[in-house]
C-alpha cells in the first residue's frame, strides 16, 4: 500500500482519488493512513462525526440499528469509497455504523481539515456534491424498491 495518494496505482479508478496534483498533494498532508483488522468499527451510528474515511483497500459493512436493537445491513462499501461525508459536512452525527468485513487500509481525514481543504480546493466541492447526490439517488431507489414492493403486496388480491 502506497503511503502517498500520488503514487497509488488505483487513483484513476476511484472518484475522490482522481484529484488534480496540487489538491492530491494537500490531501496527502491532511490524511492519516490506518490499517484495521476485520471487525474494526470505523464509526458508530449516533456518534458525533469527527471525520471521513476513504477506503483504500477492503470492504466495510454499512448498517443501521432499529428501535428494537436489530441491526440491518444497508450495503457493503468497497475500496475507493468515501464514508461519513454527509455527517462530517453537516457537523452532526453519523447515521450509520461502518464495520470492517476484512482487513482494511483507510485514509482518515479530520472534519476541520476536510472543511479547510474544501475551502482551499473549491473544484473538489463539485466531486463531493456528486458523491452526495449519488448516495441520495441510491437511497431513493432503495426506498422506492422497499415501499413499492410493500404496496404491491398489500394491494394484491387476497386468496379466499
Amino acid at each position: 500500500m502506497s503511503q502517498s495518494c500520488l503514487d497509488c496505482g488505483q487513483r484513476s479508478d476511484r472518484v475522490f482519488c482522481d484529484l488534480a496534483p496540487d489538491a492530491l498533494h494537500e490531501f496527502d498532508g491532511i490524511k492519516s493512513l490506518q490499517t484495521c483488522p476485520r471487525g474494526t468499527v470505523l464509526f458508530r451510528e449516533s456518534q458525533p462525526a469527527r471525520g471521513v474515511f476513504l477506503l483504500c483497500e477492503g470492504r466495510v459493512r454499512l448498517s443501521v440499528c432499529s428501535e428494537s436493537g436489530r441491526r440491518m445491513t444497508l450495503r457493503v462499501a468497497s475500496a475507493g469509497e468515501m464514508l461519513g461525508m454527509s455527517a462530517a459536512l453537516a457537523g452532526g452525527c453519523y447515521q450509520i455504523t461502518a464495520e470492517a468485513l476484512e482487513p482494511l487500509q483507510v485514509a482518515h481525514v479530520r472534519r476541520k481539515d476536510l472543511l479547510h481543504f474544501l475551502r482551499e480546493h473549491r473544484e473538489v466541492c463539485l466531486q463531493v456534491v456528486n458523491l452526495l447526490s449519488e448516495d441520495l439517488h441510491v437511497a431513493y431507489n432503495r426506498v422506492r424498491t422497499v415501499g413499492l414492493a410493500h404496496t404491491r403486496h398489500s394491494h394484491a388480491p387476497q386468496p379466499h
